[in-house]
C-alpha cells in the first residue's frame, strides 16, 4: 500500500490557490487540499531580496500520485520555480489515511481492491 505524502507548496493569490486545488482533487492526484491563511515570505531570487505575499496549500496525496501531482503542480503553477516539497506522514489515524489512499489515483490501493 502507498505511503501517504504530505505536499506543501506556495500561490500569488487565493484564486490561484482555489483553481489548482480543485484541479487536483478533481483530477484524483490529491485526497484534499487546504488553502491557508496569507503569509508573508522573503527569500533571494535573482540576487535581490524579496518580500511576498503567498498563500500556502497542504495537499494530501500518496507516494504512487506524487508523480502526476507534482507534473501537474507544475503545469498550472504561475511560478517559474515553484515550491514544491513533500513530506512522508509518518503517523496518522488509520480510517483516514486509508481515505487518502481511496480518493488518489494510487494503483498499488486499486490492484489490491479489484484482485
Amino acid at each position: 500500500m502507498s505511503e501517504v505524502l504530505l505536499v506543501f507548496t506556495t500561490l500569488p493569490d487565493r484564486a490561484s490557490g482555489e483553481r489548482i486545488a480543485g484541479a487536483l482533487v478533481t483530477e484524483r492526484v490529491a485526497a484534499c487540499v487546504n488553502l491557508m491563511a496569507a503569509a508573508t515570505s522573503f527569500y533571494h531570487w535573482q540576487g535581490k531580496l524579496e518580500r511576498t505575499g503567498e498563500i500556502p496549500l497542504l495537499i494530501k496525496t500518496t507516494r504512487s500520485a506524487y508523480p502526476q501531482l507534482e507534473q501537474r503542480l507544475r503545469e498550472l503553477h504561475p511560478y517559474d520555480l515553484p515550491e514544491i516539497i513533500a513530506l512522508p506522514v509518518a503517523a496518522g489515524l488509520p480510517d483516514y489515511l486509508s481515505w487518502v489512499r481511496r480518493e488518489t489515483n494510487d494503483p498499488a490501493l486499486n490492484e489490491r481492491l479489484s484482485g
